[in-house]
């Protein structure tokens, strides 16, 4: 019998899913705080994670922990280092989430791109077309986009891309050019290059020191003026006070954020005052479809490590 946490709640389809096998045993885990943590946890051999925290003051209390199988792809907010040591395998839902998360950067780039926030407030207050005239709106036909990391996501995004009639750019060194023009793509070798001309910058690459800032005031400033970014990836990606100035100064056309690099988002950050800048709370994958796939990966990625037939493409390589 294999104990199982649930830290913090998912989809009821994939706790029934972990419940219909006889070897597993689980307990689902709302305190989700560093106290409770050490305290719950050294009893398990897996558990799952959502956005919660396992660092090495928790982990150490955890010696019979053997795998830890992430409700998502990204995993910042564990200690990799101290998993790798201990042997503790990390897992994520590789291809649960990608479809939703195109579909949000589309909503998004639609979104900023027709002004529908103020076009809407518009006909609440009475105006309709009094101001319409004045309100600047772009067309997504023709227009360039940069796809930053060309991962599942990156791929789901090409397709939907394709289907508005952008010219796309990808931008990753790990993808050959032969997988990007299959999909449709061009491959970008100088990132910066790139960015002076694109009108679209969609983000789907990991947090890390090479990733953190990336997007800075300088960086903004080579930019077209109708340029829109999109980031649904990981906050902490773009320097906030720097897209905040640049969005003041007119250096680009708009932005969506889906992540922060605090979460929740503080209240002092100037972005949540800012009308040119669309936000989302880290919802994309939100959906009730999403929701669903992804709880019921992340039981299955449980239950086949331990029955010893997990897909490998679910397996972080640390």
């Amino acid at each position: 019998m294999y104990k199982i946490a649930i830290i913090e709640k998912i989809h009821d389809d994939g706790i029934d899913l972990l419940k219909k096998h006889k070897n597993f045993e689980i307990e689902l885990i709302t305190d989700i705080s560093e106290k409770n943590l050490i305290r719950k946890l050294p009893d398990y051999d897996g558990c799952t994670l959502r956005v919660s925290k396992l660092n090495e003051k928790i982990l150490k209390h955890c010696p019979k922990l053997k795998v830890i199988s992430r409700h998502g792809v990204g995993y910042d907010n564990i200690d990799l280092n101290y998993i790798k040591n201990n042997n503790i395998t990390l897992l994520v839902t590789s291809t649960a989430n990608a479809v939703t998360v195109a579909e949000h950067v589309i909503y998004m780039m639609l979104s900023i791109s027709k002004s529908i926030g103020e076009y809407d407030k518009e006909v609440r207050l009475g105006n309709f077309k009094k101001n319409a005239s004045s309100i600047e709106t772009l067309e997504l036909f023709n227009k360039e986009i940069l796809i930053t990391g060309f991962g599942r996501i990156g791929k789901s995004l090409i397709k939907r891309c394709l289907g508005f009639e952008m010219k796309i750019n990808v931008f990753d060194p790990f993808v050959t050019k032969g997988i990007i023009n299959q999909f449709g793509g061009n491959k970008i070798e100088d990132f910066e290059k790139a960015l002076k001309t694109c009108d679209y910058l969609s983000l789907h690459i990991p947090l890390n020191e090479k990733t953190k800032n990336m997007i800075d005031y300088t960086k903004l400033k080579t930019m077209k003026k109708n340029a829109i970014i999109i980031n649904t990836s990981r906050g902490g990606i773009i320097n906030e006070v720097d897209l905040n100035q640049a969005l003041n100064d007119n250096i680009i056309f708009g932005a969506g954020l889906d992540v922060f690099k605090n979460e929740p988002v503080e209240n002092d950050n100037p972005l949540l005052k800012n009308n040119k800048v669309l936000l989302s709370p880290h919802s994309a994958t939100f959906t009730n479809e999403c929701k669903s796939r992804m709880s019921i990966e992340t039981s299955k990625n449980i239950i086949d490590f331990f029955e010893n037939k997990l897909d490998k493409s679910m397996i972080v390589k640390l």
